[in-house]
């Protein structure tokens, strides 16, 4: 998720767990769906721009000046807010509702597992930066608890940022149906509020659950779901394959074992990488792309956007090894989102890493398999499982 520069959100820091979800499963576990985001385009340069962004990366000339454009186009055809009201990174396919406060307040978050602060919109952002929809009002909740001298501010590479003050207050996952804010699921190392550091609100909730491990079942063109608490075992076929996890810097790091394109041979190379629900694309080593886009006819590379190939082609599936586990990401995920208006190029959901210096595991790798993250202190762990289709 990355915020547009001078936007200013109100964080909530976790109270209490409450879960009035239809789908709770126990006294200590339940599950939250996803619901479709109606503002949502799939565009895959303002996704890889949101990559580069996100990890400190400055965008090049060109990429910077489409991906304004496209976000230009993108509030003409919504009839509100502004460019500065626009962060690119919430135009995502889906959101979960959450409910803050008592009586609660339904506002659409962005599940996060590539940053550590639960941040939302609210009263006090200045009103020509709302872009409409659901705020946080603290004046109108029972538990609301601002903690005086706190403050959060995330700044980026390219000096976007985003920051607020900090409140206390109670938050719970609701079914309810454009977000409204950020659910950050990474370690606590990361979380941004100063000048003490707040938990972050897994690490809270995690006192309230039967283990501390949350699930992603993300799906292509439709809704998946969240649990938390337990591992649904109808979700997934065989086994879950376990990775360690390097949470040293707060992120879900992993290392990965090699790949495959289509039914070749598998290659044993290693290199590491995080999870993150937060990113759209898969951004792998650039030999690792280079050789999968040679396969691929007439696919072609541009040094300030990444590899494009034509709609027509069907491109080859990729496997990805991640410690013993081999996750299949089908054609049609790679074949990420149309390039041009007449829809001859498509843009890959495959692109190089070499800018940022690690591989980040979008959703294009993470909807490809049932994914645990398993937060247990000191051993942290990845598991991932074939998807039940």
């Amino acid at each position: 998720m990355v915020p547009h520069p001078n936007v200013v959100a109100l964080i909530v820091a976790l109270a209490g767990l409450v879960s009035s979800s239809p789908l709770h499963t126990g006294t200590r576990a339940f599950s939250v769906s996803q619901v479709a985001n109606p503002n949502f385009k799939p565009h895959g340069l303002v996704e890889i721009a949101k990559s580069l962004t996100k990890y400190g990366v400055s965008l090049p000339e060109g990429l910077a000046r489409i991906v304004a454009d496209a976000s230009v186009a993108r509030l003409a055809e919504r009839g509100t807010g502004s460019v500065k009201a626009n962060p690119l990174a919430w135009d995502r396919g889906y959101l979960t509702p959450v409910q803050i406060g008592t009586p609660p307040q339904t506002l659409e978050l962005d599940i996060d597992s590539g940053s550590s602060d639960l941040w939302v919109f609210s009263d006090l952002t200045p009103k020509e930066q709302r872009q409409g929809g659901v705020l946080y009002n603290s004046t109108k909740s029972a538990t609301a608890k601002k903690i005086d001298g706190a403050a959060w501010n995330i700044t980026y590479g390219d000096q976007s940022s985003c920051h607020g003050i900090v409140f206390h207050d109670t938050v719970i996952f609701t079914l309810d149906t454009f977000t409204r804010g950020l659910l950050g699921l990474g370690f606590n190392k990361i979380n941004t509020v100063k000048p003490k550091q707040e938990r972050t609100w897994f690490e809270n909730a995690a006192k309230g659950l039967d283990a501390p491990i949350w699930t992603a079942d993300l799906h292509h063109a439709k809704a998946g779901t969240y649990d938390f608490g337990f591992i649904n075992k109808t979700k997934y076929a065989g086994n879950i394959t376990y990775v360690d996890v390097d949470s040293s810097g707060g992120l879900w790091g992993i290392q990965m074992s090699g790949y495959s394109i289509g039914n070749g041979t598998f290659k044993n190379i290693t290199f590491k990488g995080i999870a993150d629900t937060g990113t759209s694309l898969a951004l792998l080593p650039k030999d690792v792309v280079k050789a999968y886009y040679s396969t691929v006819p007439n696919a072609t590379y541009n040094e300030e956007f990444g590899y494009f190939f034509p709609c027509a082609v069907l491109p080859p599936k990729f496997v990805l090894g991640i410690g013993a586990a081999r996750i299949t990401i089908p054609s049609e995920y790679i074949r990420y989102s149309v390039a041009d208006e007449l829809s001859r190029e498509c843009f890959g959901g495959l692109q190089p890493d070499d800018r940022i210096g690690f591989s980040i595991l979008g959703d294009v790798v993470l909807k490809s398999a049932f994914v645990v993250f398993d937060a247990t202190p000191d051993k942290p762990r990845l598991g991932l499982a074939t998807k039940k289709r």
